[in-house]
């Protein structure tokens, strides 16, 4: 019997606030997951609970999409945001990186910036990958059934995209073998909740517990058993 817990976004946002800032002076908050699990949905919503609490600023969001060099670099994209973002931000300075464009198949010219800021919201598919981990002030891992998330994908983009989304989702697969990511993540999030609720306020979090600074006991959270 797997435990379920339906948490709120604002509940969450509160914890990320009052968390250890690990990379320098900003809580970097990775959410990490297979490709069409719903990371991009969840950091939207906890960006939104960000935002609107008394604690901190609306944060900056980073997709790690947008720093691959295309469908091969998959996971060897990291030197170019340690170099472009985490390490200015560490040194309390802003960064800025390149958008790549899946269209035009190179990076634009024009820079992102990136400020210093409370939060740092880090969403896609390594974000939470080991080496991070010593200055992560939270990491979440989203997941849903295989053939959901490629019905999801193929949806969005096309069929065409299939042959490179199989060889990607074969990657990935290796990766989170290799690197242990659910089992280190301080949350797993459910991406296909059939539970029904309030997805724009709520979220279902799988298993039994969570890292202490991020355990359950508040008002607005649901025990479930599913």
């Amino acid at each position: 019997m797997v435990v379920a817990v339906m948490e709120s976004y604002a509940l969450l946002a509160e914890r990320v606030c009052a968390a250890p800032a690990r990379l320098g002076k900003t809580r970097l908050v990775a959410v990490d997951g297979p490709s069409g699990a719903g990371k991009s949905w969840f950091t939207a919503r906890l960006a939104d609970a960000l935002a609107a609490g008394p604690g901190c600023p609306r944060p900056v969001v980073i997709h790690t999409d947008d720093l691959l060099d295309g469908w091969a670099d998959q996971l060897t994209f990291w030197p170019r945001l340690e170099e472009w973002v985490l390490a200015p931000v560490r040194a309390g300075r802003a960064g800025e990186y390149r958008r790549y464009s899946w269209v035009r198949r190179s990076f634009l010219p024009r820079p992102v910036p990136v400020p210093v800021s409370p939060v740092l919201l880090l969403e896609g598919v390594s974000a939470a990958r080991a080496a991070a981990a010593p200055e992560l002030s939270l990491a979440v891992f989203v997941t849903a059934p295989a053939q959901l998330r490629l019905t999801r994908a193929v949806a969005r983009d096309g069929p065409g995209i299939l042959p490179e989304l199989r060889r990607w989702h074969a990657g990935e697969r290796a990766h989170f073998a290799t690197d242990g990511t659910r089992d280190r993540a301080d949350l797993v999030v459910d991406g296909a909740p059939v539970l029904p609720h309030d997805r724009t306020r709520y979220y279902l979090r799988r298993g039994g517990s969570v890292r202490p600074a991020y355990d359950a006991g508040h008002d607005n959270i649901d025990h479930v058993r599913v």
